[in-house]
């Protein structure tokens, strides 16, 4: 287990339970819901996009439980790399790690440039470098302090989030019952289209119907596994995860189901400010604000999702970092990677990440293209760790019982184990493979081959760490099931 007892190689233990549960909150809350919900509403209509945000929501719930129940019983800053290693296969853990640390040093990097883009809002005439460089410097600095930094800042950030789906929230539910904002024909709202269904069920080719947007609801809910990586840093990861595990079920009722039913019954899905929302006076948010008058709607709505933005380069930033020490400390990273400061960052990793993220970054300034290309390929990396949380939870549990162990001694249980589990494998590799597979060919199978770029990458690094290694599957009987990280 990770501690401070050794500076020279150990992160420490500074997360306190507020933290933590302040993260599982806000951890959800992202771009995704601020400016993506629209387009998805006017894609598959009010109840296809309910709908769509409910499976998902559902498969996230059950994956989240699954990292919770080994989260609770090994907290590591490698997570699921950790027992992707532990609990299937070295050269799995292996491809696990870089996978997630290429994901989220190549999205600091995006997240800096849509920090340039929130503050042309306001300030059109300056450079956007300066914008994003100054981001970077306090994502750094943030993260070089101390983990303590990390977690207060972010739960402030969060608490803005909070704040603000909360505040959306009443007052959309306000409007609805027309105590505030004028009269709304809400049974109007819902029923256009196919009794609120575009396209019906859809599907993955055509972009349309509730399967078009599984995957940019999929997106929306991406960065919650960051959860499992704050355990390692936890003061007291077996009663601050569950916790926070436990709260899971009604931020994603809360802050996307209810949020995604306000913005249907108000907003007619024909609305073409809903269409390709990326900016905050485009934000769904926004046009319900201003609807009830508040005249500076985008303004603040700009500023809340600048706050979003910082919170996920933030984020990004920690959670890559974090990967990278693991991986050294696991001997799938050079060693020089796993060496900490006096208080316990994991420094040499973070200059690192930090360095891929400005290198990615200047790409977008110099090479537009080839950023784009980096983005796409890192598109699929997240849908990548779900399925190898499900995967290594599964053999977890199976090597728990066949090892003579009783699940009931567990700190924490996953939901529903093996059907909420499972179906969440399913749906997760479904919604990965299911991208757009029509795009492999013709004309567009250079578009395709980037969209899937992920996938192949994974497969490479793990045969070849295999092949390398000589590694294989770990027979159940053999599997590490001692509550220590060494």
């Amino acid at each position: 287990m990770e501690n401070s007892s050794n500076n020279e190689s150990h992160v420490q233990r500074g997360l306190k339970s507020r933290h933590v549960s302040m993260i599982a909150l806000g951890g959800t809350i992202g771009t995704g819901l601020f400016l993506t919900s629209g387009d998805v509403i006017h894609t598959a209509g009010p109840f296809g996009a309910l709908t769509a945000y409910i499976l998902i929501g559902a498969m996230v719930y059950f994956l989240m439980t699954s990292l919770g129940e080994m989260a609770t019983y090994l907290p590591t800053s490698g997570s699921f790399s950790d027992y992707g290693t532990r609990y299937v296969d070295p050269a799995f853990g292996f491809a696990l790690g870089w996978n997630y640390w290429l994901n989220w040093a190549i999205t600091v990097a995006v997240d800096l440039t849509a920090v340039a883009l929130c503050m042309k809002f306001w300030l059109p005439d300056v450079p956007s470098w300066i914008f994003s460089l100054i981001a970077l410097v306090v994502v750094f600095s943030i993260n070089a302090l101390s983990v303590k930094t990390f977690g207060e800042t972010e739960y402030w950030l969060s608490a803005i989030k909070i704040t603000v789906v909360v505040l959306f929230l009443i007052i959309g539910f306000l409007s609805i019952f027309n105590i505030m904002g004028g009269h709304i024909d809400v049974a109007k709202n819902l029923s256009v289209g196919n009794h609120g269904f575009v396209g019906g069920l859809g599907s993955f080719t055509t972009g349309g119907g509730i399967l078009g947007v599984l995957l940019v609801a999929g997106f929306s809910f991406q960065g919650t596994e960051l959860l499992g990586i704050t355990a390692g840093e936890a003061e007291n990861p077996e009663k601050s995860i569950p916790k926070a595990m436990n709260s899971i079920f009604w931020r994603i009722l809360v802050f996307y189901i209810l949020s995604i039913f306000v913005m249907a019954a108000i907003i007619p899905f024909t609305d073409p400010h809903l269409v390709g929302g990326d900016s905050a006076a485009q934000s769904p948010f926004t046009i319900v604000f201003e609807r009830v008058g508040l005249s500076i709607a985008a303004s603040v709505m700009n500023a809340v999702v600048l706050t979003s933005v910082v919170s996920a380069a933030n984020s990004g930033m920690y959670a890559s970092t974090r990967m990278l020490y693991s991986l050294a400390k696991d001997g799938g990273a050079p060693k020089i990677f796993s060496k900490t400061s006096k208080n316990g960052i994991p420094f040499i990793a973070l200059l690192a990440t930090t360095a891929v993220a400005l290198l990615t970054f200047l790409t977008s300034i110099y090479g537009v293209s080839f950023f784009t290309f980096l983005v796409s390929a890192s598109g699929l990396t997240g849908f990548i760790a779900w399925i190898g949380i499900a995967i290594s939870h599964f053999r977890f549990r199976r090597a728990y019982v066949a090892q003579g162990k009783d699940t009931k001694a567990l700190p924490y249980h996953a939901k529903l184990f093996p059907f909420g589990p499972l179906l969440a494998l399913l749906m997760t590799i479904l919604v990965t493979l299911g991208q757009d597979p029509m795009l492999l060919f013709g004309s567009t199978w250079v578009q395709g081959v980037v969209m899937y770029a992920a996938i192949p990458l994974f497969f490479i690094l793990y045969f070849g760490y295999k092949i390398k290694n000589k590694t294989k599957l770990i027979p159940l009987k053999e599997v590490d099931l001692s509550r220590h990280k060494d």
